[in-house]
């Protein structure tokens, strides 16, 4: 068999190879070398320094454990109850089991292992454990010490004790409290310092013993093995097969003998600079492939010229005219046979531009026709599993203008509306087609139906401008269909036939846009007549204003509510929000609904404030409500009959809300805070707002979503997002309202993470009007004491 050119060392091209291979792994081997020897000597003095900086870390430990002790120590010596009992006589009853009692009731309030009360003889008098007597010695050491403290070793237990001496004025006895050195210290380390650590003790001429430790059981048990009755070897040490650096802390001198051994591992230390030699052995063997590749190209640059033409004959053989024909040979001959398949390439192309311009742009408005169109989104449901939607538009009243104004106008008419939906399209990276007549259609990949009702909004908003033509003026409106993928369907036709059918029922409707569903196809008439049976629901006074309390979970006192709006059909019977408050929002109704239930709050408000009951009522607003500039005028329209202040409405809004039109929201909110009215963010952590504009706005309270509060007692992660939201919150100067408290263990855990009020059904379920002034004269919060969450507020630490 033939070996290769590059390959073969006779021929100049597997010379060059040779060469290029041979240079790159001489210098990658020395390069390599050096790295490893460098990131082993950093590693070593780093961990040098790491421990250095762990013996600071352990004696600041223990220093603020010793001001923690001698705090509550010296807290009791001066407590007036405590200085009288001990200045009884010890003789009378009852006298030490009162002075046992406060001591583990200051035990128990710090968490010290030992309390103990000692007489001016230093003789134990009481303490919260037996054999506390043993700390008499102790007591001295304290005493001669320079900060109080003194470590105790009781058998194989090391105790940090601190004494306070008693005055009733006259000295009359010692208090003494001690932590045992146990495995939280050494955690509380780990977590500072990242390092292991051993408790070392050595009784007097016997070996050292490991008493408390955070190693893993076999280094721990490799330790233990490897003590003697010398000191513990500082430096490089090897425990279980793993190298660490160790550094030895004393803590006591003399008999016995006590320390702590600091560890940090080198092998750990080292892992990430493995990676980054594997990354390196990596990018070697990348250079040596492109350094090949390189050097059989510059080996076979006499070919190569020949090699690139025949390969440009065979693309155009196949159909590939926009791929340019290399004329880079230094031969005449070559490069003039190059030019001139390049020129054929050429004109080939031009052609197939001009037939593929015929058949799949429209010639009018230079856009994509029907065919290209769908072509867009065949791709896009065959490559793609990304939900999108295709919105289809129809002018209104084209064929007047064309019988009217002629045709003529009528085309332009129609290129200036393909330029006002591409100036529209064009940030949201969609595909825009005329398909004909006067029919656009709009492809919007990775969207959900939310925002591609917000995209048809914006179009409709747009059309509200006039369009100028020479001396007319043409009021445009459309009516617009949309259809969801993989929704309403994966098929090209389904889809535009779907959108369609959508498009005409928003035309019927004079909605302006709709999404499509099933009831089109049935030719349900139940969606066709909810908007006029909307509209009698507000004449008729069937609209019902139900009222959810809102509570203070610091003091459980009725502060507020939230006003919610229901609908008493007269032949549905009471039809749930979902079933009319999405039309609603879609139809624009919304705003008459918003509008009905803010002049429900402030007359309520007003019966409220009559009867004595001072009350902050909270009603939501909706996208459209929020983008309304005259919104401010309208609600003190509502509420200056009714002499009712402002400060009695809270109006909330959702984060997506806010974050559609970020400057206009932000002009509205600014109105109505000037106004008085508190406003409040709901539904907060389900949207998408940052926090560089959240600080921004001016809001007043944050309103934590209800599926994080329902699941905090179970969900470790969700507990910590509320926390979190709350002292966010409070760092803003915002309040915060959690809604969906559904047990009495959520009330206790919002109110020790000093979450301000509370909504849900623990407290009570939406009621209506009527009945609210009754109920919260008759509210009795249950009792803090029973509320239990212990286990879940530990593990939020």
């Amino acid at each position: 068999m033939q070996l290769p050119a590059w390959l073969n060392l006779r021929h100049l091209e597997g010379r060059i190879v040779a060469l290029f291979l041979a240079l790159l792994l001489v210098v990658q081997l020395v390069s390599f070398g050096a790295i490893h020897a460098s990131i082993t000597h950093n590693a070593e003095d780093s961990l040098a320094a790491e421990l250095q900086t762990g013996e600071r870390v352990l004696r600041r430990l223990m220093d603020q454990r010793a001001g923690k002790l001698h705090d509550a120590a010296d807290l009791l010596a001066k407590d007036y109850g405590f200085r009288s009992t001990v200045g009884l006589s010890l003789a009378e009853a009852d006298t030490v089991d009162t002075i046992r009692d406060a001591l583990v009731n200051q035990g128990d309030r710090v968490g010290a292992s030992v309390v103990a009360y000692f007489d001016m003889q230093r003789q134990l008098v009481a303490a919260t454990r037996d054999g506390a007597g043993a700390f008499g010695a102790a007591l001295q050491q304290t005493n001669d010490s320079k900060d109080g403290t003194a470590l105790a070793v009781l058998g194989n237990r090391v105790y940090q004790v601190v004494a306070v001496q008693v005055r009733t004025p006259a000295p009359v006895g010692w208090v003494l409290m001690g932590f045992e050195l146990n495995r939280e210290v050494l955690d509380d380390l780990k977590a500072l310092s990242d390092l292991d650590s051993v408790v070392l003790l050595q009784p007097a001429g016997q070996r050292w013993l490991g008493i408390v430790a955070n190693l893993g059981a076999a280094p721990a048990a490799a330790l233990q093995q490897a003590l003697g009755t010398q000191a513990p070897a500082e430096g490089m040490v090897a425990l279980a097969g793993e190298r660490l650096h160790a550094r030895f802390v004393p803590l006591l001198g003399g008999e016995p003998r006590l320390g702590v051994l600091l560890l940090r591992s080198l092998d750990a230390a080292l892992a990430p600079y493995r990676q980054l030699q594997l990354v390196l052995l990596g990018l070697t063997l990348l250079g040596v492939a492109v350094f090949a590749l390189v050097s059989v190209l510059l080996a076979r640059g006499l070919s190569g010229p020949i090699t690139a033409l025949s390969a440009a004959a065979r693309r155009l053989e196949r159909g590939d005219y926009d791929t340019p024909v290399p004329a880079t040979s230094s031969v005449e001959e070559v490069r003039k046979l190059a030019l001139a398949l390049e020129s054929m390439r050429e004109g080939i192309r031009r052609r197939d531009a001009l037939v593929n311009n015929l058949a799949y742009v429209d010639q009018l408005t230079l856009l994509p026709n029907r065919a290209r169109f769908a072509e867009f989104l065949q791709h896009h449901l065959t490559h793609s599993n990304t939900p999108g939607a295709v919105l289809m538009l129809d002018l209104d009243r084209f064929k007047h203008v064309n019988d009217v104004l002629g045709h003529e106008v009528g085309d332009r008419l129609l290129q200036s509306v393909a330029e006002r939906l591409q100036a529209l399209c064009a940030p949201a990276h969609s595909v825009l087609a005329r398909l004909s007549g006067d029919e656009f259609a709009v492809l919007l990949a990775h969207t959900e139906a939310h925002a591609a009702s917000e995209a048809a909004l914006a179009i409709l908003k747009d059309f509200e401008r006039p369009l100028q033509l020479d001396n007319e003026t043409i009021d445009l409106s459309a009516g617009i269909g949309i259809a969801l993928f993989p929704e309403h369907g994966t098929d090209v036709n389904l889809l535009l036939g779907r959108a369609e059918l959508a498009m005409y029922a928003a035309k019927t409707k004079q909605c302006g846009s709709l999404i499509y569903h099933a009831q089109l196809d049935a030719g349900s008439q139940e969606s066709l007549s909810l908007l006029s049976e909307l509209r009698r629901a507000v004449e008729n006074d069937e609209l019902r204003l139900f009222l959810q309390p809102k509570i203070d979970l610091q003091t459980g006192r009725v502060i507020g509510a939230e006003a919610l709006v229901r609908w008493q059909h007269p032949t549905r019977g009471l039809v749930p929000p979902m079933q009319f408050i999405p039309f609603a929002e879609q139809t624009g109704f919304i705003r008459m609904l918003s509008a009905w239930v803010l002049s429900g709050a402030a007359k309520f408000a007003r019966e409220a404030l009559d009867a004595g009951l001072t009350l902050r009522l909270s009603v939501n607003l909706s996208t459209r409500d929020l983008m309304d500039q005259e919104l401010p005028a309208k609600i003190e329209a509502l509420i200056t009959p009714r002499n009712v202040p402002a400060a009695s409405l809270c109006l909330e809004i959702t984060e997506s809300a806010i974050m559609d039109d970020p400057e206009r929201a932000l002009s509205t909110l600014e109105h109505l805070h000037a106004m008085g009215f508190k406003l409040s963010i709901d539904d907060f952590g389900t949207g998408y707002s940052s926090l560089a504009y959240l600080k921004r706005l001016p809001v007043d309270e944050l309103k934590i979503d209800k599926s994080f509060v329902m699941a905090m007692e179970r969900d470790l992660d969700d507990a910590r997002i509320v926390r979190s939201t709350i002292e966010l919150a409070h760092n803003l100067g915002l309040t915060v309202v959690a809604e969906g408290l559904e047990t009495a263990k959520a009330w206790a855990m919002l109110s020790r993470l000093g979450c301000d009020e509370g909504q849900g059904y623990f407290i009570c379920k939406p009621m209506p009007q009527e009945q609210f002034i009754a109920w919260a004269a008759a509210w009795q919060p249950p009792d803090a004491s029973t509320l239990l969450a212990e286990s879940m507020m530990a593990k939020l630490g």
